[in-house]
């Protein structure tokens, strides 16, 4: 009867039963052919179950000196089994000790009881030593074994790897079955070909440099999370990480770089559970054979590598993407920055001139780092190839200008120059939100004609830190063709803290028929209370204004309806039916609201330039004038004078001329002929 188990670690034990004398011949093999070890001999993570041996004749015997049993075998196991021994199942406590048996080269204690390595140091030719199921809590005692080159400690109760620097010519270690939460240890052990650590407490793999002969690495059942240094293994060929708590292949990311590994597993992991799990390991581990225990097919590697591609794709459109997004933070960033310095010189400037007295004025540009706005950041840790690519981002620009569907979002007044672009139809068609950030109200009043042209869809403004400050601002936005939607933004503007603000807005742009401000909807009622607090306003407004200055203030349509209700006033009241009533009731209505205008302080300043230019050039026109009519007249009072003998000398002189008729008629003749 032949009767063989596979120790998944590259021994093959082969028991022999047979009549023959040599009865219970056991050959042990040491197989150091790497073809031997193919990707299933751990699955089972060494948990064997050896054939119990019932023919060795093995005596323990107690010893009055020593606590320790001593063995004893007779003369003639002693030649048919120089070279081994098996204590196997004898339910031992202790290693007994050993004389006389310095040969030995496989040495088994298998399913006994024994907590401490001891008693064996005087084997130095020991090649194996299997101590599988016992109860061993620390690895010692094998410092004097320097030619073991198997060791199984699997089933034991050890929780540090440790003692194992004379152990240089290891060529299996099997753990386990144990308590380890750590590798380390190993690093020296440089011929060591297959390393089980599976059903351990360890929570990550790392520290495995040095191992330069390892080719099976088995860490099923346990709690990783993360694997690092595998890919310094440079004979690495089957990794075993079933059942453990990998959830994403960032956290093995370093198996991608391993050249030999072709057989892992990877089953019973959260990761294991992804759709995209299968095609994700195949396209980072090209050179995998089998995964899962299962064979990769050329179709799978197809579909993997198109996959890849598309993943690379989609992986830099998302470094550009977040590429973008910082550089827009940043900027923005520096606008705001930009924003806050502007405001603080105008404060500055402001307090300056109410102390013009005072002998220590502040420094306009003096600024108070307390006093700069917080602007939301996003302040995210960011990965490396991120951070290496804005290395060369300048953060010096002081605009942005983004579109992001049918938003348009400008920061910063520069940004405003952006209007003058040609823009596409379809582009500007689709922009229905203009959004201004950190930019002055009264600089964007000047370019609001360009935004209707611009973007005839824009139906929703948005205004933050743009220095709203007055009701009167919100009359500048009359002069759009549409808004349905009005946000203004407490930060900034201080205007939202007035009560009745929304109702001024209202009240001044109830042409819009607007639907929303801040968010909230609009209510008949809210346009009713919004006539009765200012209707009055624009009444009073439209009738201090002088008619010139009425007719200046409205376009060229409304000046037409205008002079349309100067003349019906003509008119006798019989003549205007019901209808040409109400439009002059509209007109009139809308005419008042127009009376309430908005002129920037800019705009102000050269008016008042103009004025001025104006004035001065009228005053020396009429002072030229003026001069040059008294020189005139003076010219003249000195003519009438002059005049009397001036008219006596030239009858006098014309008489003398033609006294001689023939003279003179020759001296007439000459004069024509020399003008020839």
């Amino acid at each position: 009867m032949d009767c063989q188990a596979e120790v998944n670690c590259g021994l093959h034990l082969v028991i022999q039963t047979s009549p023959l004398p040599e009865k219970n011949k056991v050959e042990f093999k040491l197989n150091k052919d790497t073809s031997s070890f193919p990707g299933r001999l751990l699955q089972h993570d060494l948990e064997r179950n050896y054939s119990s041996r019932q023919g060795d004749h093995i005596n323990l015997v107690s010893s009055s000196l020593s606590s320790f049993p001593i063995l004893q075998r007779s003369s003639e196991e002693k030649i048919l089994y120089s070279d081994r021994l098996s204590l196997e199942r004898q339910k031992l406590t202790v290693c007994p000790i050993i004389n006389g048996e310095d040969h030995l080269r496989l040495l088994n204690f298998q399913h006994n009881f024994i907590t401490r390595i001891q008693n064996i140091s005087n084997l130095q030719k020991l090649i194996s030593l299997d101590l599988y199921d016992n109860q061993i809590e620390e690895i010692s005692g094998l410092s004097t074994l320097r030619c073991l080159r198997v060791l199984l400690l699997g089933k034991n109760r050890i929780k540090k790897i440790s003692n194992l620097e004379n152990l240089k010519s290891l060529d299996v270690l099997d753990l386990h079955g144990n308590q380890i939460t750590k590798i380390e240890n190993i690093n020296h052990l440089c011929e060591l070909r297959v390393l089980n650590l599976a059903r351990n407490f360890l929570s990550h793999v790392d520290n495995l440099n040095g191992l330069d002969s390892l080719t099976e690495l088995n860490l099923r059942h346990n709690q990783i999370t993360f694997v690092r240094d595998v890919d310094n293994l440079p004979c690495l060929q089957h990794l075993f990480l079933s059942f453990n708590n990998i959830s994403s292949f960032d956290s093995v990311s370093c198996l991608a770089d391993s050249s030999s590994l072709s057989d892992i597993t990877f089953d019973g992991n959260p990761i294991a559970q992804e759709s995209w799990y299968k095609h994700t390991v195949l396209q980072n581990m090209m050179q995998l054979r089998q995964l899962d225990m299962k064979r990769i097919t050329e179709e799978e590697r197809r579909m993997a590598s198109v996959l890849a591609k598309k993943e690379e794709e989609k992986k830099r459109e998302s470094h550009k993407q977040s590429l973008l997004k910082e550089k827009k933070r940043l900027t923005i960033n520096n606008v705001a920055r930009q924003w806050d310095l502007q405001q603080q010189r105008v404060a500055n400037i402001a307090t300056n001139e109410d102390r013009k007295d005072s002998d220590s004025p502040q420094d306009p540009c003096q600024i108070d780092g307390s006093t700069l706005s917080a602007f939301p950041e996003e302040t995210g840790p960011l990965d490396s190839g991120l951070n290496n690519a804005l290395q060369g981002l300048s953060v010096v620009d002081t605009y942005l200008v983004e579109v992001d569907g049918d938003t348009l979002s400008l920061y910063g007044s520069g940004a405003l120059e952006s209007l003058d672009r040609n823009w596409s139809v379809q582009t500007a068609g689709m922009i229905t939100t203009v959004s201004f950030t950190f930019i002055e109200f009264d600089e964007i009043v000047q370019v609001l004609p360009k935004l209707k042209i611009k973007f005839p869809n824009s139906l929703h403004l948005k205004f933050k830190e743009t220095n709203l400050v007055m009701l009167q601002q919100f009359n500048a936005l009359a002069q759009l063709r549409r808004i349905d939607q009005l946000t203004i933004d407490p930060q900034g503007n201080p205007v939202v803290n007035f009560t009745l603000w929304k109702y001024y807005v209202l009240f001044r742009l109830s042409h819009f028929s607007m639907q929303k401000i801040n968010g909230t909807e609009v209510t008949q009622n809210d346009m009713i209370m919004a006539e009765r607090l200012f209707g009055i306003l624009a009444h009073v407004a439209s009738s201090e204004l002088p008619q010139y200055r009425l007719i200046s203030i409205l376009g060229d349509a409304r000046k037409k309806q205008f002079r349309y209700l100067l003349e019906s006033k003509g008119k006798k009241p019989g003549i205007i039916n019901e209808e040409n009533n109400d439009s002059k009731r509209l007109v009139g209505e809308n005419t008042n609201r127009a009376t309430l205008n908005y002129t920037t302080r800019d705009f102000y300043n050269e008016k008042l330039e103009e004025i001025k230019e104006k004035k001065k050039f009228c005053k020396t026109y009429i002072e030229d004038l003026v001069k040059e009519a008294t020189e005139i007249n003076m010219k003249n009072e000195a003519l009438q004078k002059l005049w009397p003998q001036m008219f006596i000398e030239l009858v006098r002189d014309a008489v003398i001329e033609i006294r001689n008729k023939n003279s003179y008629m020759k001296l007439c003749l000459q004069q024509i002929t020399d003008q020839k």
